[in-house]
């Protein structure tokens, strides 16, 4: 079992990156980082966890979706072209959002 040893938010510019298909990937902004460490105290990771409460691991991501990996843009750079920021809460066409979770 992991514990939770630090949380703090994401600095504008991070996405999650999930592959939904072969063809298609959809990045959400990250809201927050979070410092996992193992029970005994050994091995430390550190993991994102973003605006619809996905992270990696977790049992109810969004059906289907593989996490692939971390992007950064700055800000004036733009966003992913695959970038998805929906308010949570609000239909997608493809479906409902899912409702933010607590920190794993």
């Amino acid at each position: 079992m992991k514990e939770v040893i630090e949380i703090v938010p994401a600095r504008p510019g991070w996405y999650a990156r999930w592959q939904l298909t072969p063809e298609v990937t959809r990045c959400y902004p990250v809201s927050l980082w979070a410092l996992l460490e193992e029970a005994d105290g050994t091995g430390r990771e550190v993991i994102g966890m973003d605006c619809i409460g996905q992270w990696p691991g977790a049992d109810d991501n969004e059906a289907g979706g593989q996490f692939v990996r971390y992007l950064y843009q700055t800000p004036d750079s733009g966003e992913p072209e695959d970038v998805d920021e929906t308010p949570i809460g609000e239909l997608r066409e493809d479906g409902p959002r899912l409702q933010p979770m607590t920190a794993p």
